[in-house]
Protein backbone atom coordinates (compact mmCIF):
# COMPACT_ATOMS: atom_id res chain seq x y z
CA UNK A 1 0.00 0.00 0.00
CA UNK A 2 1.16 3.21 -1.19
CA UNK A 3 0.72 6.13 1.58
CA UNK A 4 1.25 9.63 1.01
CA UNK A 5 2.63 11.55 4.26
CA UNK A 6 1.69 14.78 4.11
CA UNK A 7 3.93 18.13 5.34
CA UNK A 8 2.09 19.99 8.92
CA UNK A 9 2.40 22.70 6.52
CA UNK A 10 0.52 21.36 4.36
CA UNK A 11 -2.17 20.06 7.02
CA UNK A 12 -2.67 23.46 8.26
CA UNK A 13 -2.70 24.97 4.90
CA UNK A 14 -5.82 22.68 4.19
CA UNK A 15 -7.94 23.16 7.69
CA UNK A 16 -7.36 27.07 7.34
CA UNK A 17 -8.54 26.37 3.84
CA UNK A 18 -11.75 24.75 5.38
CA UNK A 19 -12.24 27.27 7.71
CA UNK A 20 -11.94 30.07 5.10
CA UNK A 21 -14.74 28.51 2.91
CA UNK A 22 -17.24 28.05 5.80
CA UNK A 23 -19.96 29.88 5.26
CA UNK A 24 -20.94 30.12 9.13
CA UNK A 25 -17.26 31.18 10.10
CA UNK A 26 -16.74 34.05 8.08
CA UNK A 27 -19.16 35.83 10.36
CA UNK A 28 -19.81 35.02 13.75
CA UNK A 29 -20.90 36.88 16.45
CA UNK A 30 -19.50 36.26 19.88
CA UNK A 31 -19.47 37.64 23.62
CA UNK A 32 -16.65 36.85 26.20
CA UNK A 33 -14.80 38.56 28.76
CA UNK A 34 -10.96 40.03 28.12
CA UNK A 35 -7.66 38.27 29.36
CA UNK A 36 -4.16 38.42 28.26
CA UNK A 37 -5.09 41.56 26.56
CA UNK A 38 -1.89 43.14 24.79
CA UNK A 39 -2.08 46.48 23.08
CA UNK A 40 1.20 45.83 20.04
CA UNK A 41 2.82 49.50 19.50
CA UNK A 42 2.05 49.01 15.85
CA UNK A 43 -1.63 49.42 16.87
CA UNK A 44 -2.81 46.01 17.06
CA UNK A 45 -5.15 43.88 19.73
CA UNK A 46 -4.10 40.74 20.85
CA UNK A 47 -6.12 38.88 23.70
CA UNK A 48 -8.23 36.00 24.31
CA UNK A 49 -11.91 35.54 24.64
CA UNK A 50 -12.85 33.21 27.69
CA UNK A 51 -16.51 32.05 29.10
CA UNK A 52 -16.67 29.75 32.05
CA UNK A 53 -15.76 26.46 30.23
CA UNK A 54 -13.80 27.54 27.16
CA UNK A 55 -11.51 30.33 25.24
CA UNK A 56 -10.83 31.80 21.77
CA UNK A 57 -7.50 33.54 20.70
CA UNK A 58 -8.34 36.87 19.15
CA UNK A 59 -6.66 39.52 17.00
CA UNK A 60 -8.10 42.85 16.48
CA UNK A 61 -5.58 44.74 13.75
CA UNK A 62 -5.11 48.42 13.91
CA UNK A 63 -7.32 49.30 10.66
CA UNK A 64 -10.03 47.56 12.65
CA UNK A 65 -9.62 49.71 15.96
CA UNK A 66 -10.49 52.80 14.89
CA UNK A 67 -14.06 52.50 15.73
CA UNK A 68 -13.81 51.73 19.14
CA UNK A 69 -15.26 54.14 21.62
CA UNK A 70 -13.37 52.68 25.13
CA UNK A 71 -10.12 50.97 25.90
CA UNK A 72 -10.33 47.32 26.44
CA UNK A 73 -8.77 45.78 29.36
CA UNK A 74 -8.61 42.53 31.36
CA UNK A 75 -11.71 41.10 32.60
CA UNK A 76 -14.35 43.50 30.11
CA UNK A 77 -16.55 41.96 29.21
CA UNK A 78 -17.40 42.54 25.44
CA UNK A 79 -19.69 41.55 21.92
CA UNK A 80 -17.29 41.24 19.57
CA UNK A 81 -18.34 40.37 15.61
CA UNK A 82 -15.54 38.73 13.35
CA UNK A 83 -14.56 35.70 11.48
CA UNK A 84 -12.78 32.49 12.53
CA UNK A 85 -9.78 31.86 10.58
CA UNK A 86 -6.28 29.56 11.19
CA UNK A 87 -3.14 31.15 11.98
CA UNK A 88 -0.35 28.64 9.88
CA UNK A 89 2.14 29.56 12.24
CA UNK A 90 0.89 28.19 15.23
CA UNK A 91 -1.72 26.08 13.59
CA UNK A 92 -3.89 27.64 16.18
CA UNK A 93 -7.32 29.04 14.88
CA UNK A 94 -8.74 32.52 16.42
CA UNK A 95 -11.27 34.98 15.69
CA UNK A 96 -10.25 38.04 13.83
CA UNK A 97 -12.46 41.22 15.13
CA UNK A 98 -13.75 43.62 13.37
CA UNK A 99 -16.16 45.06 15.37
CA UNK A 100 -16.04 45.61 19.03
CA UNK A 101 -18.61 46.81 21.76
CA UNK A 102 -18.81 46.64 25.87
CA UNK A 103 -21.28 43.86 26.95
CA UNK A 104 -23.72 44.97 30.16
CA UNK A 105 -21.38 43.33 32.40
CA UNK A 106 -18.44 45.08 31.23
CA UNK A 107 -19.97 48.28 33.00
CA UNK A 108 -20.32 45.85 36.37
CA UNK A 109 -16.24 45.53 35.92
CA UNK A 110 -15.94 49.23 36.24
CA UNK A 111 -17.77 49.34 39.01
CA UNK A 112 -16.03 46.51 41.09
CA UNK A 113 -12.56 48.25 39.89
CA UNK A 114 -13.97 52.05 40.84
CA UNK A 115 -14.91 50.28 44.61
CA UNK A 116 -11.92 48.58 44.87
CA UNK A 117 -10.04 51.62 44.31
CA UNK A 118 -12.13 53.69 47.04
CA UNK A 119 -12.01 50.83 49.55
CA UNK A 120 -8.31 50.40 48.64
CA UNK A 121 -7.57 54.30 49.49
CA UNK A 122 -9.97 54.27 52.92
CA UNK A 123 -7.22 51.37 53.71
CA UNK A 124 -10.40 48.85 54.45
CA UNK A 125 -7.65 46.32 52.90
CA UNK A 126 -4.44 47.19 54.86
CA UNK A 127 -2.48 44.35 56.76
CA UNK A 128 -3.07 45.97 60.00
CA UNK A 129 -6.81 45.35 59.66
CA UNK A 130 -6.68 41.56 59.50
CA UNK A 131 -7.17 39.59 62.31
CA UNK A 132 -5.33 36.73 63.05
CA UNK A 133 -7.84 33.56 62.04
CA UNK A 134 -7.70 31.10 65.46
CA UNK A 135 -5.35 27.91 64.98
CA UNK A 136 -7.49 25.30 66.91
CA UNK A 137 -11.35 26.75 66.57
CA UNK A 138 -14.11 25.36 68.36
CA UNK A 139 -17.09 26.66 66.88
CA UNK A 140 -17.45 28.30 63.02
CA UNK A 141 -19.77 29.74 62.15
CA UNK A 142 -21.06 29.45 57.55
CA UNK A 143 -22.79 32.01 55.66
CA UNK A 144 -23.44 31.05 52.05
CA UNK A 145 -26.47 29.26 50.77
CA UNK A 146 -28.19 26.29 52.77
CA UNK A 147 -27.79 24.09 49.82
CA UNK A 148 -25.48 23.62 47.03
CA UNK A 149 -22.05 22.21 46.46
CA UNK A 150 -20.41 25.17 48.60
CA UNK A 151 -22.43 24.17 51.94
CA UNK A 152 -21.72 20.57 51.32
CA UNK A 153 -17.80 21.36 50.83
CA UNK A 154 -17.27 23.04 53.25
CA UNK A 155 -19.21 20.67 56.27
CA UNK A 156 -17.13 17.97 54.99
CA UNK A 157 -13.79 19.09 54.72
CA UNK A 158 -14.49 20.02 58.53
CA UNK A 159 -15.66 16.67 59.48
CA UNK A 160 -12.87 15.47 57.93
CA UNK A 161 -10.14 17.59 59.04
CA UNK A 162 -11.38 18.48 62.39
CA UNK A 163 -14.27 16.31 63.95
CA UNK A 164 -14.37 17.89 67.25
CA UNK A 165 -14.90 21.47 65.64
CA UNK A 166 -18.73 22.86 66.47
CA UNK A 167 -20.69 24.30 63.08
CA UNK A 168 -23.13 26.71 62.76
CA UNK A 169 -24.68 27.82 59.65
CA UNK A 170 -26.05 30.99 58.58
CA UNK A 171 -28.33 30.70 55.70
CA UNK A 172 -28.26 33.70 53.21
CA UNK A 173 -29.15 34.20 49.70
CA UNK A 174 -25.76 34.48 47.81
CA UNK A 175 -26.59 36.25 44.09
CA UNK A 176 -29.47 37.88 42.98
CA UNK A 177 -32.04 40.26 44.33
CA UNK A 178 -31.45 40.93 48.04
CA UNK A 179 -28.49 38.76 48.40
CA UNK A 180 -26.34 41.78 49.70
CA UNK A 181 -28.85 42.55 51.95
CA UNK A 182 -29.15 38.61 53.49
CA UNK A 183 -25.50 38.56 53.51
CA UNK A 184 -25.06 41.48 55.71
CA UNK A 185 -27.90 40.68 58.02
CA UNK A 186 -26.19 37.27 58.20
CA UNK A 187 -22.58 38.72 59.35
CA UNK A 188 -24.06 40.81 62.02
CA UNK A 189 -26.30 37.97 63.19
CA UNK A 190 -23.10 35.80 63.00
CA UNK A 191 -21.73 38.47 65.62
CA UNK A 192 -23.88 37.66 68.35
CA UNK A 193 -22.64 34.11 68.94
CA UNK A 194 -19.65 32.72 70.90
CA UNK A 195 -17.54 31.97 67.03
CA UNK A 196 -13.89 31.89 66.64
CA UNK A 197 -13.83 32.40 62.85
CA UNK A 198 -16.49 32.70 60.16
CA UNK A 199 -16.55 31.63 56.33
CA UNK A 200 -18.14 33.18 53.96
CA UNK A 201 -18.94 32.43 50.34
CA UNK A 202 -20.24 30.16 47.65
CA UNK A 203 -19.48 28.31 44.83
CA UNK A 204 -18.07 29.69 41.20
CA UNK A 205 -19.99 31.42 38.77
CA UNK A 206 -20.10 34.52 36.23
CA UNK A 207 -19.55 37.80 37.29
CA UNK A 208 -23.22 38.72 38.02
CA UNK A 209 -23.49 35.85 40.03
CA UNK A 210 -20.56 36.82 42.29
CA UNK A 211 -21.74 40.74 42.17
CA UNK A 212 -23.52 40.65 45.56
CA UNK A 213 -19.97 40.17 47.09
CA UNK A 214 -18.70 43.14 45.69
CA UNK A 215 -21.36 45.08 47.26
CA UNK A 216 -19.98 47.97 49.36
CA UNK A 217 -22.52 47.24 52.32
CA UNK A 218 -20.95 43.92 52.36
CA UNK A 219 -17.31 45.04 52.44
CA UNK A 220 -18.15 47.54 55.44
CA UNK A 221 -20.12 44.34 57.31
CA UNK A 222 -16.69 42.18 57.00
CA UNK A 223 -14.46 44.71 57.67
CA UNK A 224 -16.82 45.85 61.15
CA UNK A 225 -17.09 42.24 61.68
CA UNK A 226 -15.62 41.71 65.54
CA UNK A 227 -14.89 37.98 64.72
CA UNK A 228 -12.39 37.17 61.62
CA UNK A 229 -13.82 36.40 58.74
CA UNK A 230 -12.46 33.57 55.81
CA UNK A 231 -14.11 35.03 51.99
CA UNK A 232 -14.56 32.19 50.19
CA UNK A 233 -16.10 33.13 46.99
CA UNK A 234 -16.13 31.34 43.46
CA UNK A 235 -13.12 29.40 42.14
CA UNK A 236 -8.88 30.42 42.84
CA UNK A 237 -9.59 32.34 39.48
CA UNK A 238 -12.68 35.04 40.84
CA UNK A 239 -11.34 37.72 42.92
CA UNK A 240 -14.17 39.85 44.30
CA UNK A 241 -14.13 43.38 47.24
CA UNK A 242 -15.19 40.66 49.64
CA UNK A 243 -11.77 38.91 49.38
CA UNK A 244 -9.91 41.99 49.55
CA UNK A 245 -11.51 43.15 52.67
CA UNK A 246 -12.16 39.58 54.71
CA UNK A 247 -9.04 38.84 57.09
CA UNK A 248 -8.27 36.18 54.57
CA UNK A 249 -9.04 34.74 51.56
CA UNK A 250 -9.49 31.23 50.43
CA UNK A 251 -9.77 30.11 46.15
CA UNK A 252 -12.52 27.70 47.12
CA UNK A 253 -15.51 26.80 50.23
CA UNK A 254 -13.15 23.79 50.46
CA UNK A 255 -10.12 25.78 50.51
CA UNK A 256 -11.60 28.22 53.30
CA UNK A 257 -12.57 25.18 55.51
CA UNK A 258 -9.05 24.12 55.06
CA UNK A 259 -7.79 27.19 56.57
CA UNK A 260 -10.13 27.50 59.25
CA UNK A 261 -9.48 24.03 60.42
CA UNK A 262 -6.29 22.26 61.14
CA UNK A 263 -5.66 18.62 60.38
CA UNK A 264 -6.67 16.19 63.48
CA UNK A 265 -3.76 13.96 61.73
CA UNK A 266 -1.26 16.71 61.63
CA UNK A 267 -2.21 17.64 65.07
CA UNK A 268 -1.90 13.86 66.75
CA UNK A 269 1.21 13.56 64.91
CA UNK A 270 2.65 17.03 66.64
CA UNK A 271 1.31 15.82 69.76
CA UNK A 272 3.31 12.52 69.10
CA UNK A 273 6.40 14.41 68.92
CA UNK A 274 6.15 16.49 71.61
CA UNK A 275 5.48 13.04 73.22
CA UNK A 276 9.07 11.82 72.26
CA UNK A 277 10.75 15.07 72.86
CA UNK A 278 9.07 15.09 76.36
CA UNK A 279 10.11 11.54 77.38
CA UNK A 280 13.73 12.54 76.11
CA UNK A 281 13.23 15.54 78.01
CA UNK A 282 12.54 13.64 81.24
CA UNK A 283 15.12 10.35 81.06
CA UNK A 284 18.08 13.37 80.55
CA UNK A 285 17.16 14.99 83.26
CA UNK A 286 16.67 12.18 85.51
CA UNK A 287 20.31 10.86 84.11
CA UNK A 288 21.33 13.99 85.19
CA UNK A 289 19.77 14.14 88.52
CA UNK A 290 20.79 10.49 88.55
CA UNK A 291 24.20 11.70 88.42
CA UNK A 292 24.17 14.28 90.93
CA UNK A 293 22.36 11.99 93.57
CA UNK A 294 25.64 9.57 93.18
CA UNK A 295 28.30 12.18 93.31
CA UNK A 296 26.05 13.30 96.78
CA UNK A 297 26.40 9.98 98.19
CA UNK A 298 30.02 9.41 97.53
CA UNK A 299 30.81 12.90 99.23
CA UNK A 300 33.29 12.63 102.61
CA UNK A 301 30.69 14.23 104.56
CA UNK A 302 27.87 11.24 103.95
CA UNK A 303 30.18 8.70 103.78
CA UNK A 304 31.74 9.73 107.38
CA UNK A 305 28.88 11.69 108.83
CA UNK A 306 30.68 12.45 112.24
CA UNK A 307 33.47 13.93 110.39
CA UNK A 308 30.71 16.94 109.52
CA UNK A 309 30.09 17.46 113.38
CA UNK A 310 33.79 17.21 114.32
CA UNK A 311 34.26 20.12 111.98
CA UNK A 312 31.39 21.84 113.34
CA UNK A 313 32.88 21.14 116.91
CA UNK A 314 36.13 22.73 116.01
CA UNK A 315 34.99 25.92 114.39
CA UNK A 316 32.82 26.13 117.62
CA UNK A 317 35.63 25.90 120.14
CA UNK A 318 37.82 28.36 117.16
CA UNK A 319 34.59 30.81 117.87
CA UNK A 320 34.76 31.06 121.65
CA UNK A 321 38.07 31.17 121.82
CA UNK A 322 38.12 34.07 119.55
CA UNK A 323 35.28 35.81 121.67
CA UNK A 324 37.11 35.56 125.24
CA UNK A 325 40.50 36.97 123.75
CA UNK A 326 37.64 40.16 122.38
CA UNK A 327 36.02 40.36 125.83
CA UNK A 328 39.56 40.24 127.72
CA UNK A 329 40.69 42.40 125.54
CA UNK A 330 38.03 45.34 126.08
CA UNK A 331 37.80 44.22 129.71
CA UNK A 332 42.03 45.70 129.96
CA UNK A 333 41.41 48.53 128.57
CA UNK A 334 38.67 49.66 130.49
CA UNK A 335 40.73 48.93 133.54
CA UNK A 336 43.49 50.59 132.16
CA UNK A 337 40.85 53.88 131.62
CA UNK A 338 40.18 53.33 134.95
CA UNK A 339 43.12 53.19 136.45
CA UNK A 340 44.47 56.41 135.03
CA UNK A 341 41.46 58.23 136.04
CA UNK A 342 42.10 56.89 139.78
CA UNK A 343 45.92 58.18 139.58
CA UNK A 344 45.30 61.47 138.42
CA UNK A 345 45.95 64.26 140.38
CA UNK A 346 42.42 65.68 140.98
CA UNK A 347 40.91 62.78 143.29
CA UNK A 348 44.24 62.89 144.67
CA UNK A 349 44.74 66.57 145.76
CA UNK A 350 40.97 68.60 144.86
CA UNK A 351 41.34 71.56 146.70
CA UNK A 352 44.68 72.19 144.59
CA UNK A 353 42.52 72.13 141.92
CA UNK A 354 40.01 74.62 142.98
CA UNK A 355 42.88 76.96 144.45
CA UNK A 356 43.99 76.86 140.88
CA UNK A 357 41.33 77.52 139.53
CA UNK A 358 40.40 80.32 141.63
CA UNK A 359 43.33 82.39 141.27
CA UNK A 360 42.72 81.73 137.41
CA UNK A 361 39.67 83.51 137.81
CA UNK A 362 41.08 86.55 139.42
CA UNK A 363 43.48 87.28 137.01
CA UNK A 364 40.47 87.26 133.94
CA UNK A 365 38.33 89.43 136.47
CA UNK A 366 41.71 92.09 136.77
CA UNK A 367 41.52 92.34 133.20
CA UNK A 368 37.93 92.72 132.41
CA UNK A 369 37.90 96.02 135.77
CA UNK A 370 40.76 97.51 133.80
CA UNK A 371 38.98 96.82 130.41
CA UNK A 372 35.75 98.75 131.82
CA UNK A 373 35.14 102.34 130.61
CA UNK A 374 33.59 103.81 133.76
CA UNK A 375 36.79 103.07 136.25
CA UNK A 376 38.37 106.30 134.38
CA UNK A 377 36.46 108.58 135.96
CA UNK A 378 37.66 107.41 138.93
CA UNK A 379 40.34 109.54 138.21
CA UNK A 380 38.07 112.87 137.04
CA UNK A 381 37.28 112.21 133.96
CA UNK A 382 33.78 112.84 132.61
CA UNK A 383 31.36 111.78 130.36
CA UNK A 384 28.96 113.98 128.21
CA UNK A 385 26.27 113.10 126.66
CA UNK A 386 23.12 114.70 124.39
CA UNK A 387 20.12 112.53 124.44
CA UNK A 388 21.48 109.38 125.30
CA UNK A 389 24.81 109.90 122.81
CA UNK A 390 28.35 110.60 123.58
CA UNK A 391 29.38 114.09 122.45
CA UNK A 392 32.49 113.56 120.68
CA UNK A 393 32.88 117.24 119.15
CA UNK A 394 32.58 120.47 119.64
CA UNK A 395 30.25 120.29 116.35
CA UNK A 396 27.55 118.00 118.10
CA UNK A 397 25.95 120.58 120.61
CA UNK A 398 24.77 124.42 120.34
CA UNK A 399 23.29 126.92 122.49
CA UNK A 400 20.59 126.03 124.81
CA UNK A 401 20.76 122.02 123.99
CA UNK A 402 20.17 120.08 127.58
CA UNK A 403 23.30 117.78 128.17
CA UNK A 404 24.14 115.46 130.77
CA UNK A 405 27.69 114.83 132.74
CA UNK A 406 28.29 111.61 133.78
CA UNK A 407 31.25 111.38 136.87
CA UNK A 408 32.06 108.68 139.07
CA UNK A 409 29.75 109.48 141.63
CA UNK A 410 26.71 110.71 139.89
CA UNK A 411 25.19 112.86 136.71
CA UNK A 412 25.03 116.72 136.30
CA UNK A 413 22.44 118.02 134.24
CA UNK A 414 23.58 121.35 132.32
CA UNK A 415 22.64 123.81 129.41
CA UNK A 416 24.90 124.69 126.61
CA UNK A 417 25.28 128.90 127.07
CA UNK A 418 28.06 129.04 124.44
CA UNK A 419 30.41 127.03 122.25
CA UNK A 420 33.94 127.90 121.18
CA UNK A 421 36.33 126.01 119.05
CA UNK A 422 40.29 125.55 119.83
Amino acid sequence: MNIKYVTISDLTRYIKAKFDMDTHLNRVYIKGEISNFKHHTRGHLYFTLKDENARILAVMFASSTKSLNFEPEDGMKVLVSGRISVYEATGNYQIYIDNMQQDGLGNLYLEYEKLKKKLLEKGMFDDKYKKPIPKYPTKIGIITAPTGAAIRDILSTIKRRYPICQTILFPALVQGVGAKESIVKQIETAQEYDLDVIICGRGGGSIEDLWAFNEEIVADAIFKSKIPIISAVGHEVDFTIADFVADLRAPTPTGAAEMAVPNSLDIINLINQYKIRLNEGINNQIHKNTIKLDNIKNTFVLKNPLSLYEIKEQKLDNIIVTLNKYINNIIENESLKYNNIIAANILNNPENLFIKKYHQFEVLLNKVELLNPLKILDKGFSVVKLKDKVIKDIKDVKEKDKIEITLSKGIIKATVLETEEK
